[in-house]
């Protein structure tokens, strides 16, 4: 017998419990090198013909080819996602899938830097991230123990999402300086093979064996969630806009210069639309590390948003954060437009990647407590792939139409303080009234 307080020999279940991957961590591990793919990726192309050629020709070209990419993508993710969730291992054979491909095609984007297959090459990884980010948005609910994680969960990716951004973008840029965007895009290939490798372990698990009950499809429908994800769908276009705005902004150099303080809104407006930015035949291009610092303040944000969102749900609502999401990228956006420069766009990719993320863990809250009997696999990734293709949709306004960065600014503050107006607005009369219980759906009885 072993004495009292003398050292106790491990337990074989102590000792397994120690070395445990549960299904989370391996999710988490596949996220963290699609996240890393995403930003060796993107630091890359700040080096490559992207950002060579005339602002006029890649408008076009960039154009182009995210309609011929995201089309299809629109039309056949809706019909093939209910299907594949059907299958069991459908959604990790399709994040094994986007991840292998996206490594296939780095390797094929290391030949073609300088030539005008760059531009195909780089929106078919696009279209592949987004489609691993609807696949990874239905296996959440499955690698969690319960609904309640769901939240938790994501919060966790989403600070995986930040860190790994932060850590791979600084050795991705010191690549892309003195090796060259080859290097880095090579490092991307890597890392998205290894995703793909690790996406093998995850388990094979069947998002949603069944059609939609009556009772999901109504709760589903309910205004307080129908609204809530117009409210995130504003966010994730915003995030899309501000993103090829500043991608072009950075391609056709800026102004720097302040507004002057006293302006009216009006005079303000018309001030910032004389500045020569891009799409206006400003012939300068804005330092790489500009693009560099802009990246960071927009993974930044998003870490912190991943930070504060959990605390701000203990003390308000979920609503009441997707409103002051929205509201502060609005009030942020207005001051940015009259900073300018530097400083206002990386101010501005700061404030909108802290309200997405924070938006987005609300959004998931108020689905989990609106529709408890929904499920949650095929309902996230439902709603994702609808966020994706407003990503996109928001990212076409600044390419087929040269807008100012500044004056993007102030749309973009329009369009945040119009949102979040008009969703508190709903939510304080009460739209989203009580759902219909199961029962009574399936007694027939109307939800209205």
């Amino acid at each position: 017998m072993t004495a009292p307080g003398s050292w106790r020999p491990l337990t074989a279940s102590r000792a397994t419990d120690a070395f445990t991957v549960t299904p989370f961590t391996r999710l988490a591990r596949v996220h963290a090198f699609s996240v890393a793919t995403d930003t060796l990726v993107t630091v890359s192309l700040a080096g490559t013909l992207f950002f060579s050629i005339p602002s006029g020709a890649a408008r076009d070209k960039v154009a182009l080819y995210l309609l011929l990419t995201m089309a299809p993508f629109a039309i056949v993710a809706p019909l093939v996602g209910p299907a594949i969730d059907r299958i069991r291992g459908g959604r990790r054979f399709m994040v094994v899938l986007a991840t292998g491909l996206r490594a296939l095609v780095c390797l094929f984007m290391v030949q073609h830097v300088n030539d005008l297959f760059l531009f195909p090459a780089a929106f078919l990884i696009l279209v592949l991230g987004k489609a691993y980010g609807i696949a990874k948005a239905a296996l959440v609910p499955t690698v969690v123990n319960d609904d309640t994680e769901l939240v938790r969960a994501n919060s966790r990716l989403s600070l995986v999402s930040g860190i790994v951004g932060l850590v791979a973008g600084a050795p991705g840029a010191l690549i892309v300086k003195f090796i060259g965007p080859e290097a880095a895009i090579v490092c991307a290939a890597a890392t998205s093979a290894t995703a793909s490798i690790l996406a093998t372990r995850l388990s094979a698990a069947i998002v949603a064996d069944q059609p939609p009950e009556p009772a999901e499809e109504v709760e589903l429908r309910g205004a307080g969630i129908v609204h809530a994800a117009e409210a995130m769908g504003l966010l994730r276009g915003i995030v899309g806009f501000l993103t090829f705005l500043l991608a072009f902004d950075l391609k056709g150099g800026g102004s720097d210069a302040p507004v002057p303080v006293g302006l009216s809104i009006g005079r303000a407006v018309r001030h910032l639309a004389q500045f020569p930015e891009v799409g206006t035949g400003h012939p300068a291009t804005a330092p790489t590390w500009h693009f560099g610092a802009v990246l960071v303040a927009s993974i930044a944000g998003a870490l912190v948003g991943a930070l504060i969102a959990p605390r701000l749900r203990q003390a308000v609502s979920e609503e009441r954060i997707l409103i002051a999401s929205l509201g502060a990228v609005a009030i942020v956006a207005v001051g940015c437009a009259l900073q300018g420069g530097l400083l206002g766009s990386a101010g501005l990719a700061l404030m909108v990647g802290v309200g997405a993320s924070a938006g987005r863990l609300a959004f998931d809250a108020i689905v989990q407590r609106d529709a408890p009997d929904a499920n949650y696999g095929r309902s996230f990734a439902g709603f994702e792939t609808r966020f994706q293709l407003l990503w996109v949709i928001g990212g076409f306004l600044p390419v087929i139409v040269p807008i100012p960065a500044r004056v993007g600014f102030i749309v973009v503050a329009g369009a945040a303080g119009f949102g979040a107006y008009a969703y508190r607005r709903a939510w304080r009369v009460g739209v989203h009234g009580p759902v219909a219980s199961p029962t009574a759906v399936s007694a027939g009885v109307s939800p209205l």
